[in-house]
């Protein structure tokens, strides 16, 4: 043995025995562990952060992308649930549905996966599985007092990094054809502006700013502020280059890195833009927002073809139609310009939509495994567009729907499609080309 290894073992307690284990409770996971609940399925939720909505809630991303393509809402069903509760109670002065009051989310987040009567657990990080041939058997924890495990007749992926599916050997893959990712960005609260003498931001601005060395890194490509209270701001702001999210000592060096170029956006922002002159940091993110880790290689890829070309499939759980968002993964102009052309270029008109199959969701050599959220199975162009959380609810929730539907020894291949899709209408889906 080398020295630098060890052999550990020891006999770990079985905390939960479900028909559905879902790993992960970001916008995917809640979304499949709601609907599993309500189609009558034991379930079980288990959460590495200390809440549900995971970018939306400990990222601190300041709003939903679109739910809808001008003309139909997408995200029907859980997400179109989840947005009218969210809206009742937000305060009405960001004048935008889709702004993120965080606390207001992470309510609705709680009182949808309390009401459905849902066992689950915060803090509680996936560390290992076991598996008999191609099915997962146990999922292994590590929680705040102890390690424990989970049983389960299906598992459903949703922790945004196919982590499951790749402690279970099943096939992935990362960025590029070089392994370049997109960068990722730590998103922030600020308090103190005032809106009414925010103005868009002038490319002359972000010149100046360069000019006069404010920066440390040449990144010409600034998501933005996003209202979100009445004097708050949620800011997409800054990128953290060469991030691997599935590495804890690449994340640990860039949340210090995006920690402190924070200062720089600020000056930026108040030197050079009119409304911002007084604001504060309130907070940043408890997590790094993340745009891209691992993808699974699944039953069937989704590609910029299919976007492309507005497919349809006969086995479609869902239509989305969020425009191919590749963020540079390296800070040159090169880079930024490739972005600015694929995401000016490639977007839709009002009401044209892209269609998910099943098969995107199962991942190869797997039985009993589906997943949902950023990590199924696509391109980087397609994982760019339904990698938002409008496209988790419509994947989570197709994810939920199926894994209530596998036989008794959870083969997830042996979903009736149909039934699936008849469903899914049921419970609000858009599914304008099913013949249920």
């Amino acid at each position: 043995m080398d020295k630098h290894t060890i052999q550990f073992s020891r006999a770990v307690p079985v905390a939960y025995e479900a028909d559905v284990a879902v790993i992960g409770g970001g916008p995917a996971g809640v979304a499949a562990a709601v609907v599993a609940a309500r189609q009558g399925a034991r379930v079980v939720l288990l959460e590495a952060e200390s809440c549900f909505g995971g970018q939306g809630t400990a990222g601190l991303v300041p709003a939903f992308m679109p739910f809808t393509n001008g003309e139909h809402f997408l995200a029907g069903g859980f997400g179109k649930e989840l947005f009218d509760r969210l809206t009742r109670i937000s305060d009405p002065a960001t004048n935008n549905p889709y702004s993120i009051q965080v606390e207001r989310l992470n309510l609705v987040y709680d009182q949808m996966v309390i009401e459905a009567d849902i066992p689950f657990r915060f803090v509680s990080r996936l560390i290992g599985v076991q598996q008999k041939g191609n099915r997962v058997t146990q999922a292994i924890f590590a929680g705040m007092s102890d390690l424990f495990s989970v049983s389960a007749r299906v598992f459903i992926d949703a922790t945004g990094d196919a982590l499951l599916c790749h402690m279970a050997g099943a096939p992935c893959e990362k960025g590029d054809a070089e392994g370049n990712v997109m960068a990722g960005t730590l998103c922030s609260l600020w308090a103190n502006i005032d809106w009414k003498r925010v103005n868009k931001p002038d490319s002359r601005a972000f010149d100046a700013a360069f000019a006069d060395g404010v920066f440390t890194t040449p990144d010409r490509h600034l998501p933005g502020m996003w209202r979100v209270g009445r004097t708050l701001g949620g800011g997409n702001i800054g990128h953290a280059f060469g991030v691997d999210g599935t590495d804890e000592q690449s994340l640990t060096e860039a949340l210090v890195y995006s920690r402190r170029i924070l200062t720089e956006y600020e000056r930026y922002y108040k030197q050079y833009l009119s409304g911002y002159e007084d604001m504060e940091l309130v907070v940043s993110g408890s997590i790094l927002g993340i745009r891209e880790t691992r993808r699974i290689c699944g039953d069937f890829t989704l590609t910029l073809d299919h976007f492309k070309g507005r497919s349809s499939f006969p086995d479609e759980i869902g239509r989305y139609s969020y425009p191919v968002d590749i963020h540079a993964a390296k800070p040159d102009a090169a880079s930024y310009n490739t972005f600015l052309k694929d995401h000016t270029e490639m977007r839709y008109k009002k009401g044209e939509s892209y269609g998910i199959p099943y098969r995107c969701l199962i991942p190869r050599d797997l039985d009993n495994v589906l997943t949902a959220g950023r990590c199924v199975s696509t391109d980087r162009y397609m994982q760019s567009s339904i990698r938002v959380m409008p496209g988790c609810y419509i994947t989570g929730q197709a994810a939920g729907l199926a894994a209530a539907l596998t036989n008794k020894d959870g083969d997830v291949r042996s979903v009736d499609v149909k039934e699936l899709q008849t469903r899914l209408l049921e419970i609000g889906a858009y599914l304008p080309n099913s013949s249920t």
